[in-house]
């Protein structure tokens, strides 16, 4: 499988298993924007993603989290 920038509910996902110490509400885009491209089924164009598909991700990590 590889995850695309689109892929917003499959990072977040991704996300809570891989950094489970990390609270969502507390990172910036900038290191979140590292931590999706470090994902070891990431595989988009760097330059393909904006502040709205961060904070899309972000809110996703976040509803995750409260499952």
């Amino acid at each position: 499988m590889t995850l695309k920038w689109t892929d917003v509910q499959e990072i977040a996902i991704q996300l809570t298993d891989t950094y489970p110490t990390v609270n969502p509400l507390t990172i910036n885009f900038v290191e979140l924007r590292q931590k999706v491209m470090d994902l070891p089924e990431f595989n988009d164009d760097p330059n393909r993603c904006g502040e709205k598909v961060l904070e899309a991700i972000q809110g996703a990590w976040i509803e995750e989290l409260e499952l």
